[in-house]
């Protein structure tokens, strides 16, 4: 019995599948390359690693770690960053949550390993690598040994006022640096450089710029009076790089 003709809505049908199967089939086949070839640090769904440079999914993949506490503190011992656990406490409106001290791994602070939340200790370690060393080698032709601060928990008000709201400092969200010292033991400071027409000021500009990419406020002598002698970084609520 002979078999009958397919209508043209079947065919139509079968046309489509067809194509879905290729299209599927040539989709796959680009993931898996992708996936192969592509620099990690472009592609989503790769963990965040220290040790690669910056790319495309960074960013996205930085801000999702710095919002989980344990992600944190993997990314940074995967980059060979050491750190203490801070015992949580309470101070009025003040509080140490989620915070960590930085042993080794990044630049060393002075005064040595101050108290920070974890996802400001993240972006500290990822500004020191990725803007901090890069402008101090092409700049200044040598690395920074050592960054100065004026320090990152204090239980008071923005501005120290008695009234208003917490500074990211009463949480320990915030780092205030004062100087660079670099391997040959030069000393460039915010209140004295930071304005400079020669390297010394390019170099702490190009710190303060770069750091915009890791914290989420950053404020300098630019931004007013009260930062002329130093950058403050913090990870708080309020986007602002000035």
């Amino acid at each position: 019995m002979p078999l009958k003709p397919a209508s043209p809505f079947a065919r139509f049908l079968a046309g489509v599948w067809s194509t879905a199967l290729d299209l599927a089939v040539v989709g796959m086949a680009l993931a898996f390359a992708v996936d192969a070839w592509a620099p990690p640090q472009d592609l989503p769904w790769k963990p965040l690693r220290l040790a690669d440079p910056p790319g495309l999914a960074t960013t996205m993949k930085f801000a999702r770690a710095a919002d989980d506490p344990v992600a944190c503190r993997a990314v940074m011992r995967e980059g060979g960053v050491t750190f203490s656990e801070e015992p949580e406490r309470s101070e009025g409106f003040c509080s140490t949550h989620d915070a960590v001290r930085l042993l080794s791994g990044a630049i060393a602070l002075s005064p040595a390993a101050p108290v920070m939340t974890c996802r400001e200790a993240l972006a500290y370690v990822f500004w020191s690598r990725n803007a901090v060393q890069p402008a101090a080698r092409s700049l200044l032709g040598e690395p920074v040994a050592r960054i100065e601060h004026y320090g990152t928990y204090a239980c008071r008000n923005v501005y120290g006022r008695s009234q208003g709201r917490p500074s990211e400092h009463a949480t320990a969200n915030a780092l205030d640096v004062a100087a660079f010292r670099t391997a040959s033991g030069r000393r460039l400071t915010v209140s004295g450089d930071f304005r400079g027409e020669a390297k010394d000021g390019a170099f702490l500009r190009a710190t303060r710029d770069g750091a915009c990419r890791w914290f989420r406020a950053v404020l300098s002598p630019d931004y007013n009076a009260a930062h002329r002698d130093h950058l403050h970084l913090d990870f708080g609520r309020y986007r602002r790089c000035s």
